[in-house]
């Protein structure tokens, strides 16, 4: 998480940064129209979130994404941990792709706030190892990304890993045909991490690091 957040700050402005320039410079879609300042903060969280459940789409979907990305499903357990363990090299990748959207669009500062604050309360939730009451667990998984949806997106079965790709509310998963609603063989009995990584004996920072690269 430290090493991410210095690849960051030495590497970008960030989107929230960017959204300042993009509105003094009268940069974007949203700034060529004189628009009500609610609903361009809330369609600007709608294209971000929308956004980021296509990357990670991507980021699955590509060879040289996924060596990025894999470095998430390493985590042979799944707690709040798994929510910040991402290669550096991804995460500055996920940032550019913010800041462009936020120029293309000309995204407030507002919105862009709103949406990183989501993006790491849910990113948070979802990863918890927790259980929720049954009855709660399917009534929240209607709005929002539940601990039980997120964890079969890190199932070592390879359809399961390529699905529930969202990470705040399921109907872009549900819309898009990449929601699955259960593991095949349960929460409890279902693997977790990748199987080509479970047999090695130490997976630290240093080999977490060079990861993609090997």
């Amino acid at each position: 998480m430290l090493i991410n957040f210095a690849c960051v700050r030495l590497l970008s402005g960030g989107a929230y940064f960017t959204a300042g320039l993009a509105e003094t410079r009268q940069w974007g879609l949203f700034n060529l129209y004189p628009l009500p300042e609610w609903f361009a903060t809330t369609a600007g969280f709608v294209i971000l979130d929308f956004a980021i459940y296509l990357q990670h789409r991507l980021f699955h979907r590509v060879p040289i994404f996924w060596r990025l990305h894999k470095v998430h499903h390493t985590d042979l357990g799944f707690d709040t941990t798994t929510a910040i363990r991402f290669h550096p090299a991804e995460i500055v990748l996920s940032m550019y792709y913010k800041m462009l959207l936020v120029l293309a669009f000309g995204l407030s500062q507002e919105a862009v706030l709103v949406f990183e604050i989501a993006l790491n309360a849910c990113a948070l939730f979802n990863h918890g190892n927790v259980r929720l009451p049954g009855r709660w667990e399917g009534r929240i998984r209607r709005l929002l990304i539940t601990t039980d949806l997120h964890r079969i997106h890190h199932s070592s079965y390879r359809p399961e890993t390529d699905s529930n790709f969202g990470f705040s509310v399921p109907f872009w998963d549900r819309w898009c045909g990449t929601y699955r609603d259960a593991p095949a063989l349960g929460q409890e009995g279902m693997e977790i991490g990748l199987r080509e990584t479970r047999g090695w004996r130490k997976l630290g920072l240093p080999r977490l690091l060079s990861l993609p690269f090997s």
